[in-house]
C-alpha cells in the first residue's frame, strides 16, 4: 500500500543527499574534500538502507499537478541500493582528486542517477534525467585536451538530441493527463511511446545509437570515468524495465548490442575505448532480457545491471590507475605491468573473470540468469548469441587484456608516479563485493524484484556450459597468439554516419555565414564611409552629379550675393512705410 509521507529522517531522499554532497565539495578546502568525497555517500546508502517498500514522498507543482519524486518498490530499492554502493566506492577512489568542478559533478551525477530511480512522475523522470546529462558532460571537459572538448561536445549533441525526443514523449503523456510513469509495452504503440522509446534507448546505447559511448568514454578523467561506466546506460536499463518490459524487438536490438560490442572490442587497442565496447555488449544482455519481459528475464536484466557497475566499475579502476601511473593508454605499448604493479593485476584478474562470468564471481550468478530465461522462453537462437557474446567477452579482457597488459614481455613501461592509496582501497572494495556476491548470489537474490522460482546457478549444466564456452574462447587465443597482438589502425563505427555528414555541413555552413559576415560588414563599411561624406557635405548630395573632367565641388560657387538680402530687406521696409501711411 502507497503511504503519503512528509520529508524525515528515515526518508531521506538519497539522491539529495548525493547532490549536497557535491555541493559541499565545491566549496570547501581540499584538505576537507577527501574526508566528504569519502564519506558522504555512505550517509545516501544508509537513507536507501532505511527507505521502506511503499514509500511515496509527494510535492506540489504548478497547475494542481503533483510531483512524486520519491517512490520506493522492489525495483527502485535495489538500483537505487547500486547506485548509492558505486557513489560510495566512486567517491573512495576520487577523493584525493583536486578538481572542485569534477568533484561537484560526480556526485550531481550520481544522485540525479538516483532522482531518475525513485521518480514516480514524468516531469520528475525528465528533470534529473537531464540533470544527469549536464554534470555527466563535464566528467569530460575536466580532463581539459583537444580530444575531451571535441568529445563532450559531440556527446552534448547526441544527449541533447535523446533528451528531446524524451522530453517531446512526456509532453504528448502529460498534456493526454498522465502524470505519473507507467508501462507502454501494451500499448498503444502511438508517437509518444516511440519518442521516449527512443530518447531511453540513446541512454541505453542501444546499436547504432551507441557510438557516443565509445567516442565519450575513453576521453573522460581517470576518476570521471568510473563513475560514466556506471551510471547512464544502468539508469536507461532500469527505465526500459519499468516501462518498456516486454516489447520483444528489445530482445534482438539486445542481442545485436551483445554481439556487436564483444566483436569491436576484440579489435580495439585503447584500453577504456575496449571496455566501452563491453559496456555496450553487457548492457544487450539486460536490454535482451527486458524485451524478453518474463519475471525470470526481468529479474536477469536487474541482477545484470548490479553486477556490471560492479566489475565494470574495477576494470575502469584499473585502467585508470595504469594511466595515472604510466600515462599511456594503448594496449600494445604495455606489457610486464603483473611485476609492477600487482594489486591491480590481482584486481583486473577478478574484474575480467567477473565479466566473462566464470562461476564463483558475480558476473556469473546474473548473467546466467538471462540466458536461463531465453532458454525457458523457447528462445534458443537467443540463448546461443548471447553465449557467443560471452565467449567474445572472454576472449577480449580475460585473455586479451590480462595477456598484453599485465603478463606479456616488458616493453620498458616506466611507473611515472605512485597510484594513491584511496585508489587502492576502492579497486579493493570492488574486487571483495564481485567476488561476495558470485560466492553468495542470495546475497543479491533475496532482492530482486520479481517473484519467480528459485534460481540456482551452480548446477552442473550452468558450471558445465560455461566451461565449455570458456574454454572455446582459450583454445583459438593460444593457438593465434602472435596475431592477437592489438592494432594500432582506427576502427570505424557508426558515428562516421553522423560525425563526418554534420562536419562536413557545420564547415559549409560556416563558410556561408563567413561569407555573408564579410558581404555584410563590406556593405557597412562602404554605407559608413558615404554617410560621413554626405553628413560632412551635404550640398555634393544635392548637386547634380559632375562630369568627369569637371571641377571639384566649390561651396563659394553656391553662396548667395550680399545684395540680394539688402534689396529684400529694403523693400520690406518700403512696403511697411506705405501701409501705416495709408492708415494713418
Amino acid at each position: 500500500m502507497m503511504t503519503e509521507v512528509t520529508m524525515t529522517m528515515s526518508n531521506l531522499h538519497p539522491g539529495f543527499i548525493l547532490i549536497a554532497v557535491g555541493l559541499i565539495a565545491l566549496f570547501v578546502p581540499k584538505s576537507l574534500r577527501r574526508p566528504v568525497l569519502a564519506a558522504g555517500p555512505l550517509l545516501g546508502l544508509g537513507a536507501v538502507l532505511t527507505l521502506a517498500p511503499g514509500t511515496n514522498a509527494t510535492l506540489p507543482f504548478i497547475n494542481g499537478i503533483t510531483l512524486h519524486y520519491l517512490h520506493v518498490d522492489a525495483l527502485s530499492w535495489i538500483f537505487a541500493l547500486i547506485f548509492c554502493m558505486m557513489a560510495a566506492i566512486g567517491g573512495i577512489y576520487a577523493c584525493h582528486n583536486s578538481n572542485r568542478m569534477e568533484a561537484f559533478c560526480s556526485m550531481t551525477y550520481a544522485g540525479s542517477a538516483l532522482g531518475v530511480t525513485l521518480a514516480q512522475d514524468w516531469l520528475t523522470l525528465i528533470f534529473f534525467s537531464e540533470l544527469m546529462a549536464a554534470t555527466s558532460l563535464f566528467l569530460i571537459w575536466c580532463k581539459k585536451t583537444p580530444a575531451s572538448r571535441q568529445a563532450g561536445y559531440r556527446y552534448l549533441l547526441v544527449h541533447m538530441f535523446g533528451g528531446n525526443l524524451l522530453l517531446a514523449g512526456i509532453f504528448l503523456k502529460v498534456s493526454a493527463g498522465d502524470y505519473l510513469v507507467m508501462p507502454l509495452a501494451q500499448g498503444p504503440w502511438d508517437t509518444a511511446f516511440w519518442l521516449i522509446c527512443l530518447g531511453i534507448s540513446i541512454n541505453a546505447a542501444v546499436v547504432p545509437l551507441h557510438a557516443w559511448l565509445v567516442d565519450a568514454y575513453p576521453e573522460g578523467t581517470v576518476t570521471g570515468s568510473v563513475f560514466l561506466s556506471s551510471f547512464t546506460t544502468k539508469v536507461a536499463v532500469y527505465c526500459l524495465i519499468r516501462i518498456f518490459a516486454g516489447t520483444d524487438f528489445l530482445i534482438w536490438f539486445g542481442v545485436l548490442m551483445a554481439l556487436y560490442g564483444a566483436c569491436y572490442a576484440i579489435m580495439e587497442n585503447d584500453m577504456r575505448r575496449l571496455l566501452s565496447y563491453h559496456i555496450v555488449s553487457q548492457v544487450g544482455f539486460m536490454v535482451a532480457g527486458v524485451g524478453l519481459g518474463t519475471a525470470m528475464a526481468l529479474n536477469g536484466a536487474t541482477a545484470h545491471a548490479f553486477s556490471h557497475i560492479l566489475y565494470k566499475s574495477l576494470l575502469f579502476m584499473c585502467a585508470g590507475a595504469i594511466i595515472y601511473a604510466t600515462g599511456i593508454r594503448k594496449i600494445n605499448q604495455l606489457g610486464g605491468l603483473a611485476k609492477k604493479m600487482p594489486f591491480t593485476f590481482w584486481c583486473f584478474v577478478i574484474a575480467a573473470l567477473s565479466i566473462s562470468g566464470v562461476p564463483l564471481f558475480n558476473g556469473f550468478i546474473s548473467k546466467s540468469i538471462t540466458i536461463s530465461a531465453a532458454a525457458a522462453a523457447h528462445y534458443g537462437s537467443v540463448e546461443l548469441l548471447l553465449q557467443l557474446a560471452g565467449v567474445g567477452t572472454f576472449l577480449s579482457i580475460a585473455l586479451k587484456m590480462i595477456y598484453f597488459i599485465f603478463l606479456a614481455p616488458d616493453n620498458g613501461v616506466v611507473i611515472k608516479r605512485e597510484v594513491p592509496k584511496n585508489m587502492y582501497v576502492a579497486m579493493g572494495i570492488g574486487a571483495t563485493l564481485c567476488v561476495l556476491y558470485g560466492v553468495y548470489p542470495e546475497l543479491l537474490y533475496r532482492y530482486l524484484p520479481f517473484t519467480m522460482e528459485p534460481y540456482h546457478p551452480f548446477t552442473v549444466d550452468h558450471i558445465t556450459q560455461s566451461i565449455e564456452m570458456l574454454g572455446m574462447a582459450m583454445l583459438p587465443f593460444m593457438m593465434y597468439l602472435p596475431k592477437m597482438a592489438p592494432h594500432t589502425a582506427l576502427s570505424l563505427d557508426t558515428d562516421w554516419f553522423y560525425r563526418k555528414p554534420f562536419a562536413g555541413i557545420v564547415t559549409g555552413l560556416s563558410y556561408l555565414c563567413c561569407a555573408v559576415s564579410r558581404a555584410l560588414g563590406n556593405t557597412w563599411e562602404v554605407l559608413y564611409e558615404k554617410s560621413m561624406e554626405l553628413s560632412h557635405n551635404p550640398m555634393e548630395f544635392l548637386d547634380a552629379k559632375p562630369l568627369r573632367n569637371s571641377p571639384k565641388y566649390n561651396p563659394e560657387n553656391y553662396r548667395t550675393s550680399i545684395a540680394d538680402p539688402i534689396m529684400i530687406t529694403l523693400t520690406i521696409l518700403f512696403c511697411s512705410l506705405c501701409y501705416f501711411m495709408a492708415i494713418i
